[in-house]
């Protein structure tokens, strides 16, 4: 089918009452132009695999956008999470010698990008998901490991990563990965209202005094961004991570990183790891380190949480530049699918 006749199609069906603006559907008809030139650049059912360059090491994961699962598909803040800690690891709290030996556990590891993030920086990583999408995680996870080995069979800088079955609130699956950790992360984990209570217990289930909780999110519904955040400030020390600090390539308005710690309060914190010895947490922070910077890079220029919607309006208008003018990278080609799907969510076809 003629480009013109998808672009055509597509606006003939839009409802005239909708409340969608000139400007995304100006993105959207670009997109679709630029795809169909493209075909084969989208992270659609045909790309089985995404190869990602992370400290010297060509990671290949494994995916499945094909499944019914969401655990099976390399979402973007995963990748957006791994350059971060790539970019930060040359000092402060992400450097190899702070990270060499800390626990980590990855919740909704899916493909398991994030945990080799930390694995890379000398982590041992416990990398969790649900029974489904264990033998896709366990794949990478294999194939990953041995790709490091063999590059480098000297290198002292890897940890270790191993694969865990975790139902978020599960009893049995916690206590059988012995908590508590000294991090705690996870990327696009929260994508429905219902899972933040059972995400919470959990991180709580898995936290000692000083644990800290690494997540990225993508935002695709503001109510739901909204009612994560209040749970979050509710209950953690919450700063966002400024996208100065994020990969110059691998970061865009919608997609946030946040670093969060345990607010103290009395009584509270030891009722939740109630039967582990916090003495095992090893972690060498300090709770004032959330607020100050360690080495002049922990949370050095972190912000407070605020409503990004008026920035993200502003670097759509960018992207809508970046599209006119220029090819895409890979990377904007998978941002531009993302976006087209939040654009069509606003059409109504009729």
């Amino acid at each position: 089918m003629p480009i013109i006749t998808v672009t055509t199609l597509l606006s003939q069906k839009i409802n005239k009452n909708s409340q969608v603006k000139e400007f995304k559907l100006k993105r959207l008809f670009l997109f679709i132009n630029r795809v169909q030139m493209d075909p084969d650049r989208l992270n659609s059912p045909h790309t089985s695999a995404i190869i990602l360059e992370v400290l010297g090491h060509q990671l290949h994961f494994s995916q499945d956008p094909n499944s019914k699962h969401l655990g099976t598909t390399v979402w973007d803040a995963s990748m957006v999470l791994i350059k971060f800690l790539e970019k930060n690891c040359r000092k402060g709290r992400f450097c190899p010698s702070k990270l060499k030996g800390k626990r980590v556990i990855e919740l909704g590891a899916g493909c398991g990008v994030a945990g080799f993030g930390m694995a890379l920086l000398g982590c041992d990583v416990i990398s969790t998901d649900q029974i489904e999408v264990l033998p896709l995680l366990m794949r990478n996870v294999e194939r990953n490991t041995s790709r490091i080995i063999q590059t480098n069979p000297v290198s002292e800088s890897f940890g270790s990563i191993q694969v865990a079955e975790l139902d978020w609130g599960n009893e049995d699956h916690i206590k059988a990965v012995d908590p508590p950790f000294d991090y705690i992360i996870g990327t696009d984990i929260v994508y429905a209202e219902h899972l933040l209570e059972p995400l919470l217990q959990t991180i709580f289930a898995l936290s000692g005094p000083k644990t800290t909780i690494l997540l990225g999110y993508e935002i695709r519904s503001t109510t739901l961004h909204e009612q994560m955040l209040h749970t979050w400030k509710n209950n953690f020390e919450v700063k966002t991570v400024p996208k100065a600090k994020m990969d110059s390539k691998y970061q865009h308005a919608s997609i946030q990183l946040f670093i969060m710690g345990l607010k103290p309060r009395a009584g509270c914190i030891e009722n939740m790891v109630q039967g582990h010895d916090p003495q095992s947490n090893t972690h060498e922070t300090t709770e004032t380190e959330h607020g100050n910077a360690e080495d002049g890079e922990s949370c050095n220029g972190m912000e407070e949480l605020d409503d990004c919607r008026g920035e993200e309006v502003k670097e759509d208008d960018r992207e809508v530049v970046g599209l006119e003018n220029g090819k895409l990278n890979d990377w904007e080609v998978r941002r531009y699918g993302s976006m087209a799907a939040r654009l069509l969510q606003d059409v109504k076809i009729i």
